[in-house]
């Protein structure tokens, strides 16, 4: 899809790394719906309940015979608001169908109003429903955006082509699901006075890496292990000394924490930063990276005492007395969620056993073809798990990747251990007692082209956790890090409850994929106490030196409006420049340090500080203006005047630029008594 620029053209932050498409504008002035007659009265954000949610259901009858440009549906209410549908059946500029929410009274509301909504656009397939088009997006619509959605949602043709069911007996059956839910002023919102937690900055596409970073760092031990690593001087060429610095950031930051010098030590340029990566893999190579990093110094082997777990793979001959197996390492596990219920499910499925036979024997080393059964148990398990949640997935038959939105269950307490232990191999230990707690939820919210990332935690596995998205960090129920990301569908009011339709059902499009538990032996030892000792001093004092020059730089830019630079030669400039560089200008200026000083310094000052500097006294000094002359050679013109060396710094660079000069110039002649 192409973004098109919105009708506003001030720039707004997004909060979904998901492509967006708002209304282009037409050739002639595009006014937007107009408002209805009585238009709902303004609701008060406060009266709101957390959440409100419906579906609303449009039939476009004859809609061939639309000639307008644009046509939408009647209004209807979610979470006290009214909304409608906008559609242009012909494209909006596009040989694409385009359709929008829109603020059905955005005309009568006050100035500075603004309302939020996570909602999905779809046209019904009549013929086959799992072939409709459905795309979700989130949105705060204000005075400036009040409609907003896609221009290109799907192409004409296969709109109009009858063979696909998209229209029917020249009817077409447009979808609305809106969750409205109570607007946070953002704005004034401070994460660390309301949590006592800080988020990280989105460099565009980074909220996948966000949520991974905020889960390890929330892991104390873990934590702990990166600040006793030795680090080299230099941030964007060390992963451990940017990871040290971003911890630190975190910990005793007030704002929001850029990740830039992180990513620099990824070796990602600012492209790479707009794009997605595999999450799964950026964990990997992440910890792979740590694991080399930690060799040889006295937190070697963390990265294994945290995550690593063996299994063993085995093919056991039925016939005859024979066994093959093979020990595997892993940091985490990939669970298929489709055709599971639960984690256990998958579990289930995970040391599942396959009958080798017939076409499909196995060909041992002793005994030739043989009937065999293969699977995989447990050796041990590490004390921090990390599950993966299979929520993509290739679709054959359609050719693209899909992503499973069924509904998937995980607990608040996971035990391994569970019918006897049946995903144990028989040389586990079974002393070892694997029960798990939940620490964190990762979260995808969107489709398979795209979407946003974010992360529920219980940093000190209390019952409150906390929504860490991007750079806002937000205290959540019980039931937001659990039950509404398990995805599957729930049951909705209708709108228009008059239409004889089936019981309305809403997609979840948020949904879990990536768990982590942390089991109870252990949880002492990893959720542990950080003391300031174990943070070395030399990153204390490097980044207390960075902050120092960021305060400089800040202020120096603050007051940059009241000082102004100017260029002094000198005969020993003079003597190094001639017959060397350039043959024709007796100075070069560009080797010569500017001097810094306020607009408003009296020139004459500036000769007493000269004085005091360079021991040349006052009425030693004549100053000289600097200028070009026709042949483009630069020479001294004529000292300044006793009036002109009563004016201000500022007044003669002001001076200077209307002689055609960029910057002030001038040679000092110093006279010999």
């Amino acid at each position: 899809m192409t973004m098109v620029t919105p009708r506003a053209p001030e720039p707004r932050p997004q909060d979904q790394d998901e492509e967006m498409l708002v209304p282009q504008q037409e050739v002639e002035v595009f006014e937007g719906p107009q408002p209805m007659e009585e238009s709902m009265p303004a609701v008060d954000n406060e009266s709101l309940p957390d959440a409100s949610t419906s579906r609303f259901t449009w039939k476009i009858e004859s809609i061939s015979k639309h000639s307008g440009r644009k046509t939408h549906s009647d209004v209807f209410v979610v979470g006290g608001y009214s909304w409608r549908v906008l559609v242009f059946p012909t494209g909006n500029n596009v040989n694409h169908l385009s359709m929008y929410l829109d603020v059905a009274d955005a005309k009568s509301l006050p100035t500075g109003w603004s309302r939020s909504a996570q909602f999905s656009l779809a046209v019904i397939n009549q013929l086959d429903s799992k072939h409709s088009v459905r795309k979700e997006v989130t949105h705060t619509f204000n005075s400036r955006e009040s409609d907003w959605g896609f221009t290109s949602f799907m192409p004409l043709i296969d709109l109009y082509d009858p063979s696909k069911g998209y229209i029917v007996n020249d009817q077409c059956i447009i979808e609305a699901e809106v969750a409205v839910r109570k607007i946070v002023d953002y704005w004034n919102y401070d994460s660390k006075k309301e949590t006592g937690y800080v988020g990280l900055k989105n460099q565009g596409a980074t909220c996948y890496m966000n949520s991974l970073l905020q889960t390890l760092y929330h892991i104390p031990y873990f934590r702990k292990a990166v600040y006793h690593m030795p680090t080299v001087d230099t941030p964007s060429g060390s992963i451990p000394l940017a990871l040290q610095s971003l911890f630190y950031r975190l910990q005793h930051g007030d704002n929001s924490i850029s990740t830039k010098e992180l990513t620099k030590s990824f070796g990602w340029d600012s492209y790479e930063s707009f794009m997605q990566h595999d999450v799964q893999e950026l964990n990997r190579v992440l910890c792979e990276k740590l694991e080399d990093k930690m060799k040889g110094t006295i937190v070697e082997g963390t990265i294994q005492k945290l995550f690593e777990g063996h299994h063993m793979n085995y093919i056991e001959c039925i016939g005859v007395d024979y066994k093959s197996t093979r020990k595997e390492s892993f940091y985490d596990l990939a669970l298929d969620v489709k055709g599971c219920s639960d984690v256990y499910a998958s579990f289930d499925k995970y040391v599942a056993v396959e009958m080798l036979d017939g076409d499909n024997k196995y060909q041992s080393e002793k005994y030739g073809l043989q009937d065999a059964k293969k699977g995989m148990l447990f050796i041990d398990f590490p004390p921090v798990l990390q599950l993966q949640l299979k929520r993509f997935e290739y679709d054959h038959a359609r050719d693209i990747m899909v992503k499973i939105n069924d509904r998937y269950e995980f607990p608040l307490q996971l035990d391994l251990d569970r019918d006897d232990g049946k995903y144990l191999s028989p040389e586990a230990d079974r002393s070892v007692r694997n029960l798990y707690t939940l620490h964190s939820v990762l979260v995808h919210s969107g489709g398979v082209s795209g979407g946003h990332y974010y992360a529920f935690i219980r940093p000190t596995l209390s019952n409150q956790w906390y929504k860490f998205d991007d750079e806002r960090v937000t205290k959540e129920d019980t039931k937001r890090a659990l039950e509404e990301q398990y995805g599957g569908e729930e049951e909705l009011p209708h709108t228009n409850p008059g239409l004889n339709m089936n019981p309305l059902k809403f997609t979840k499009y948020s949904n879990a994929y990536m768990l982590v538990y942390i089991r109870e032996s252990d949880k002492e030892k990893i959720v542990c106490d950080l003391e300031e000792t174990d943070i070395n001093e030399d990153l204390k004092t490097r980044l207390r030196k960075e902050d120092e020059d960021k305060e400089n730089k800040k202020k120096e830019k603050a007051e940059a409006h009241m000082f102004t630079t100017f260029k002094v030669a000198r005969d020993h400039d003079l003597a190094a420049q001639i017959g060397r560089d350039m043959f024709f200008d007796l100075v070069d200026y560009e080797k010569i340090h500017p001097i810094r000083v306020l607009k408003d310094m009296p020139f004459n000052q500036v000769k007493e500080e000269f004085s005091k500097e360079f021991g040349i006294p006052v009425h030693s000094q004549r100053f000289w203006w600097w200028s070009k002359r026709q042949n483009n050679t630069y020479r001294p013109t004529r000292p300044l005047t006793q009036q002109e060396e009563s004016y201000t710094v500022g007044q003669l660079k002001d001076a200077a630029i209307r002689m055609n000069s960029s910057e002030l110039r001038l040679y000092l002649e110093v006279r010999i008594i």
